[in-house]
Formats: structure tokens, C-alpha cells, sequence
């Protein structure tokens, strides 16, 4: 397999579609619906990029975002149907490379994906 991709989503018809999408690209996709299963994740495995939701059970995306990015450096991504200009800002101010609204393209998402891990 490929690259290693964390998916927080806990939206399972969300989350199932963007590991469909994301393996049909050759990605090893972990896929966790839990704010504080995805941190422990983040910090107990290599990734090499994750995708946060913002609105998740147990932490939260920016949470888990500040976490991370206290010892890892890894691309992230925030996945959200949270637009405001405050938490877009918040998002790149705590480090995320990508900030994508819903509902989105899995293409898209993809796309953006490529140009992180510069593929």
C-alpha cells in the first residue's frame, strides 16, 4: 500500500466514502469516528497526513489539531461544515495545510492530498 492516511470523520457515510476514495489511490486509510481515538492515533502511529473533522465525540478537531502540533509536523487537513471566517482562521492558526468546507468533492480532497505529499 501506499501513503498512510488518518481519517477522523464521525459521519460514517463521510468517512466511508473519503476511505473508498482514498484507497482507490493506492492509500492505507485508518478511519476512526472519535476525537480522542483520532489523537491517540496521531500520536501513537507515523502518518503521513491526517484528515480532521471539527466536530466530532470526545475532542474536538481543533483540539486534537493544537495536540498534534505540539510534537508532529505531519499535513493536516480540516474537514468541516463549519465555514465562518473565525474558524477558518483558527484552523490555520493552530498549523492545518487545508481547510475544506462540506459537502465537498472526494476529488477534490484527493487533489489536495496529492499537492501536500507533493505527488
Amino acid at each position: 500500500m501506499g501513503k498512510k492516511v488518518l481519517v477522523a470523520e464521525d459521519e460514517l457515510r463521510i468517512g466511508n466514502l473519503l476511505k473508498m476514495y482514498l484507497e482507490r489511490e493506492s492509500y492505507n486509510v485508518e478511519l476512526v469516528a472519535n476525537g480522542d481515538h483520532a489523537l491517540e492515533k496521531a500520536l501513537s502511529e507515523p502518518f503521513d497526513l491526517v484528515i480532521l473533522d471539527i466536530l466530532m465525540p470526545g475532542k474536538d478537531g481543533f483540539t486534537i489539531l493544537e495536540e498534534i502540533r505540539k510534537t508532529i509536523k505531519t499535513p493536516v487537513i480540516m474537514l468541516s461544515a463549519k465555514g465562518e471566517e473565525n474558524d477558518l482562521k483558527r484552523g490555520h492558526d493552530l498549523g492545518a495545510n487545508e481547510y475544506i468546507l462540506k459537502p465537498f468533492s472526494p476529488r477534490d480532497v484527493i487533489s489536495k492530498i496529492k499537492l501536500l505529499l507533493n505527488e
